[in-house]
């Protein structure tokens, strides 16, 4: 009988190039077990097209400063966070006071419970991750956790700290790893019922339900991202393309004016306070006149 040779298990090579870096590293623990993993977005950034804003006639870059009225371009280490408690009154919030509240970033993920996918309503999620196993070692507990999901139907969820903020975390099987999508807060979310509540509940009629049912059943297909494109992005896209194909790009001016720039309101002020000195001047000169005019005589006498 011929001897089988055992399958080899593929070497953990880490992720791919195109990943990136991770934006979270830490721990998934469910009771006693613990799997190292990092955290990369799901999300592509850069997919839809950006402008920047430029002025046509100078061909320089529009630019946004810190300004405050009166003061002008104001520097980053005078500037503090501020509440708006009423109309105009604000409580101001240092960075120390900040640091003061955060809360400890605890490097582990604890799967506390677990919920049926359909369990979660929609409108809770808010950002996709993709969790990978950080390291050679950490594999098997990973891909026992994510079978173990997946045979249970289950998603896991628990809470982190990241970038200074706490999240709600779902973990769930995504084909051959675990994606991890944070939560919305209870009270980050509308409720739905106060919106609806104006919609009347007519007597549907049963010919047009039945007709509207037999349009759903025909148009219903396995979700396919694929067919669904961003038309408005694709023809900008084009269009761009056409332009810088066939027409020459604008050189612009990229430089930071250093002598303009965050003193408009500065140089309105100035401009104000030279015609307020005129107006004096020219108030005073006659006045100045006349009292001349009579110590002349007396000199001459």
């Amino acid at each position: 009988m011929a001897k089988v040779a055992p399958t080899r298990r593929k070497a953990h090579s880490g992720p791919p190039a195109a990943a990136g870096r991770p934006v979270w590293s830490g721990s998934l623990r469910l009771a006693l077990v613990t799997v190292p993993v990092q955290l990369y977005s799901a999300i592509k950034t850069g997919a839809r097209l950006s402008f920047h804003q430029i002025d046509q006639k100078s061909g320089k870059r529009i630019r946004y400063e810190k300004t405050a009225p009166g003061v002008g371009e104001v520097d980053a280490d005078q500037i503090v966070k501020g509440y708006e408690v009423s109309k105009g009154n604000y409580i101001l919030i240092t960075d120390e006071e900040l640091d003061s509240v955060k809360i400890e970033a605890r490097k582990t993920i604890d799967l506390v419970q677990f919920v049926d996918h359909c369990e979660i309503d929609p409108i809770y999620f808010e950002r996709p991750y993709y969790v990978l196993p950080d390291g050679d070692l950490a594999e098997e507990g990973y891909t026992i956790l994510r079978d173990a999901m997946r045979d249970t139907n289950k998603m896991g969820l628990g809470q982190f700290v990241m970038r200074g903020r706490e999240y709600v975390a779902a973990l769930k099987p995504c084909g051959d790893g675990l994606m991890l999508e944070t939560l919305r807060f209870t009270d980050e979310v509308r409720a739905a019922a106060p919106m609806f509540a104006e919609i009347g509940e007519p007597n549907t009629d049963k010919e047009l339900l039945d007709l509207a049912r037999e349009l759903i059943s025909r148009k219903t297909a396995k979700f396919d991202p694929s067919v669904f494109h961003d038309r408005y992005t694709e023809s900008l896209r084009d269009l761009i393309e056409t332009k810088a194909r066939t027409g020459k790009p604008l050189s612009v001016d990229e430089s930071k004016d250093e002598e303009t720039s965050g003193k408009v309101i500065d140089l309105v002020a100035a401009l104000k306070r030279s015609l307020a000195q005129k107006t004096e001047l020219k108030a005073e000169t006659p006045a100045k006149k006349a009292a001349a005019k009579p110590a002349a005589r007396r000199k001459a006498g």
